[in-house]
């Protein structure tokens, strides 16, 4: 009988099923979203295909679970920089600034890797769920605001957040970023100042 790591056979269980997409999520970041599968996962974990089945009912399952946790751990990223600062302004500011340091530190690539899994009708589900959450709090914002349309100003904010995400990418992949450090920053306060010079259209609108 295996040796149980745990004091509890429930305490085990989350701790294993947490090993399993560690080891899921780290080969989707050495090779991505389509490189796993319940063998490559059993490898990675030391542990036997069989060990993988009793927690996951398939390679998709696995994938979808390493999707949602990395999803909440960026939601909760941005719901702690939202709630650290007091003024709506700051607050808008706060959502994008957070944004585009989780891109900045790389903590985007699994998330990015396993939503290019695109024929995949439950991570599509999940990715577009999960997407509308990251976005709640900004609707609010806005709302609070007095814009009037919500939908479209959600639409132009994450537009020009994707802007920036393309200009840092671009960046991390150059020589640009070693040779000026603020390069990355100066995108970052540019993205921000275009959104506040947005904001008198939205509220118009």
């Amino acid at each position: 009988m295996p040796k149980i790591a745990t004091p509890s056979l429930a305490s085990h269980r989350d701790w294993r099923r947490n090993q399993l997409i560690e080891a899921a999520a780290a080969i989707a970041l050495e090779s991505g979203g389509a490189a796993i599968t319940v063998s490559a996962v059993a490898a990675r974990a030391g542990l036997s295909r069989t060990s993988v089945y009793e927690y996951f009912c398939s390679s998709s399952d696995v994938v979808s679970h390493v999707l949602i946790g990395e999803l909440e751990r960026y939601q909760s990223f941005l719901d702690i920089a939202i709630s650290s600062v007091d003024s709506l302004e700051a607050k808008l500011e706060a959502w994008v600034r957070a944004s585009l340091a989780y891109i900045t530190t790389g903590d985007h690539l699994l998330a990015k890797g396993l939503g290019a899994l695109g024929n995949n009708p439950d991570l599509i589900s999940i990715f577009r769920r999960k997407h509308h959450e990251l976005l709640r709090p900004l609707a609010s914002v806005f709302q609070q605001m007095g814009v009037r349309d919500i939908e479209r100003s959600l639409q132009i904010t994450q537009f020009i957040v994707d802007l920036a995400v393309k200009k840092i990418e671009e960046l991390k992949e150059s020589s640009v970023e070693s040779e000026n450090p603020q390069s990355i920053e100066a995108e970052i306060s540019f993205a921000i100042e275009i959104l506040h010079a947005s904001l008198p259209v939205l509220k118009n609108r």
